[in-house]
């Protein structure tokens, strides 16, 4: 069936969640890097634990106590101004340098964010970085109340954009967002930024592994559930490409 529909995640696929180590190098000299990775690991970990727990949070929350949790863990004293200042980082990730032509180059069709993101935060991230020209939809898993990879948060596709889920084209760097998007049903393109062989070339290259490379090697590699994706590509301008084939 044709693919009327372009569904993209948001952290991690369309904008770099690594960008914010430059704000946190900054509040926190030395302790940049770890931060950002054991921030974003807790992040996700909270999303998941709390739709297990079904006691939701949105995504701002689950951010800032994942931060919180991140700089206790380290033993960071910090004051409020400190802490905000990296909160509103998360409004301001950098795209990746091929988003915004590869979606400009799907039109004429439907193209949407489905993000853990609640409303706000997404709203200011998309206005923020001038996507709100070529996005029909930017939808918060906050209407469901439950966090990807729950069916319930894939249905809003449908919900909003009034496609089957074999009409939509789901695009995921993160590999359990993958898996999560292919067990509902939707065609799924996934972006390998990062290969088995650059994992284990990082590994050999250095006598302690960096914290970024521990945390490519937890979030950013297949996960081992079942569910593969329909297309394996290395960047978001392949996709014009494959959505014209289909």
């Amino acid at each position: 069936m044709t693919i009327k529909a372009v569904v993209f995640d948001a952290y991690g696929t369309l904008y770099d969640i690594q960008s914010v180590a430059d704000i946190t190098e900054d509040a926190f000299p030395g302790y940049g890097e770890i931060i950002t990775q054991i921030w974003r690991i807790k992040q996700l970990e909270y999303t998941w634990l709390r739709s297990l727990m079904q006691r939701y949070q949105d995504f701002a929350t689950v951010t800032r106590d994942s931060l919180a949790y991140t700089l206790r863990v380290l033993g960071l004293v910090h004051d409020a101004v400190a802490f905000e200042r990296v909160i509103e980082k998360y409004l301001h990730l950098d795209l990746y340098p091929d988003a915004a032509s590869a979606l400009a180059a799907l039109k004429p069709r439907k193209l949407a964010i489905l993000s853990n993101g609640s409303p706000d935060m997404l709203d200011a991230l998309v206005r923020n970085s001038g996507l709100d020209r070529l996005l029909d939809a930017t939808i918060s898993v906050d209407a469901n109340r439950i966090f990807k990879p729950s069916p319930q948060a894939y249905a809003l596709i449908g919900e909003k954009l009034g496609t089957s889920p074999d009409e939509v084209l789901f695009v995921s760097s993160n590999p359990w967002d993958v898996a999560g998007a292919k067990a509902f049903g939707l065609k799924v393109a996934w972006i390998e930024r990062v290969t088995p062989e650059a994992m284990a070339l990082a590994c050999v290259e250095n006598e302690v592994v960096a914290p970024l490379t521990m945390f490519k090697a937890i979030r950013t590699q297949m996960d081992e559930l079942g569910f593969a994706p329909d297309h394996r590509v290395r960047s978001l301008a392949e996709l014009p490409g494959i959505v014209a084939r289909s």
